[in-house]
């Protein structure tokens, strides 16, 4: 007698625990974000994005000396090889930032082989080198994309700056490095999203980190996954100004449609995130190159929907306020999911970093809907 199994199927695996992890940890319903166990609004304020890479990968935040090789490391390993950049300038121009960084970070893996991924000096000099080297082919990528030569890294820079410098070819005031810094922290890890998840996929398979990397950046470049940020700009500006908020607003609700940037699946509370960059938006407000228009909408936007939706547990997410914040330090739209993947590649290495070391290959089931034990038809039987 064949034996039957029954199982029930989640739709995305929601709320299934795919692997046990101690990277990062939520509490949806307090808005908690902890980092090793750190509040992600002092690591914020306190550290650095490279020290936050640090901390996820490793476990542990680095002692002086610790920081300052990785740093070292990092900084001098920030170009890109002649023939990566030949091949980025025979990329169609019209491609999206996403595409580039998904085709480059796999070409990559042919220039520095590491397909020993147990050997301990093989990962860290791919770690080193995807964080290192992302931000360059985010920056040359863009100006290639606009009919510019890509700029070379400067290894007297931070991190956040050297970013900006081979953007715009200027340095940035403190107030726009620390928020490219932080903004890079606040996107480091969050728990077992989709690209995280499909980074651990991969990495079980034991392919190697440039694969892993290029696989998570695929993922990433969902429209249900990242890009949620360039739409709240687009509505911003689609509103207009201030006055045609409540009625946009009313409209979008009694349609039943969504309003970007609001709600969060795990947050039934503000989300920890977005009031660091709350914050930031307040002081670029000082600055004389900022779209005041821009944040005014987005400030009677967040009043309409707080009094709208705040007592359905739908706040501003941290895509609504880093949409803002990243058009305020002139980030255009097409690199705001670029910018993501270049904080978020410390998590992804983390979780590839923690796979490893009790590794076992996923291999979920399925439950079979279709039909079984079929006859073959002969092609001029058919209908």
């Amino acid at each position: 007698m064949e034996e039957r199994l029954i199982m029930d199927v989640v739709p995305g695996l929601e709320g299934i625990p795919a692997a046990e992890s101690a990277i990062s940890f939520i509490d949806g319903e307090e808005g908690v974000l902890e980092y090793r166990g750190i509040p992600v609004e002092i690591l914020a304020e306190k550290s650095t994005f490279l020290e936050v890479a640090y901390l996820l990968i490793f476990g542990h935040l680095p002692a002086k000396a610790e920081l300052e090789k990785f740093t070292t490391d990092i900084t001098y390993h920030t170009r890109l090889k002649l023939k990566i950049l030949r091949m980025m300038e025979y990329l169609p121009e019209g491609g999206h930032p996403m595409h580039y960084l998904q085709a480059v970070t796999s070409a990559m893996g042919m220039y520095y082989p590491a397909r020993d991924t147990l050997d301990a000096e093989v990962r860290y000099s791919s770690i080193i080198r995807l964080i290192a080297k992302l931000p360059t082919i985010v920056a040359a990528c863009h100006r290639l994309k606009h009919g510019d030569s890509p700029i070379q890294p400067r290894n007297d820079l931070s991190f956040a700056a050297n970013f900006y410098y081979m953007l715009f070819e200027c340095e940035p005031s403190p107030l726009f490095e620390k928020i490219i810094d932080v903004m890079l922290i606040l996107h480091a890890d969050h728990t077992m999203n989709a690209s995280t998840f499909s980074a651990r996929v991969v990495g079980s398979t034991l392919a190697d980190p440039y694969t892993v990397v290029s696989s998570a950046i695929g993922t990433l470049s969902g429209p249900l996954h990242g890009g949620a940020n360039e739409e709240v700009v687009r509505m911003l500006r689609e509103i207009g100004g201030k006055e045609n908020v409540r009625a946009y607003i009313e409209d979008k609700l009694a349609k039943k449609e969504r309003i970007m940037g609001v709600g969060h699946r795990v947050y039934r509370t503000r989300d920890p995130r977005g009031d660091v960059l709350k914050g930031y938006i307040g002081q670029l407000l000082s600055h004389r190159d900022v779209d005041y228009g821009m944040i005014e909408v987005s400030q009677e936007v967040e009043r309409v929907v707080m009094e709208k939706l705040g007592p359905k547990h739908l706040h501003p997410n941290i895509d609504f306020y880093s949409g803002i914040v990243f058009t305020g330090i002139g980030i255009p739209p097409e690199l705001f999911t670029p910018v993501f993947a270049m904080g978020r590649v410390a998590g992804w290495l983390a979780h590839w970093f923690e796979q490893l070391k009790t590794n076992r290959i996923y291999r979920p089931t399925q439950k079979y809907t279709g039909l079984r034990r079929q006859s073959y038809v002969p092609i001029e039987k058919r209908g």
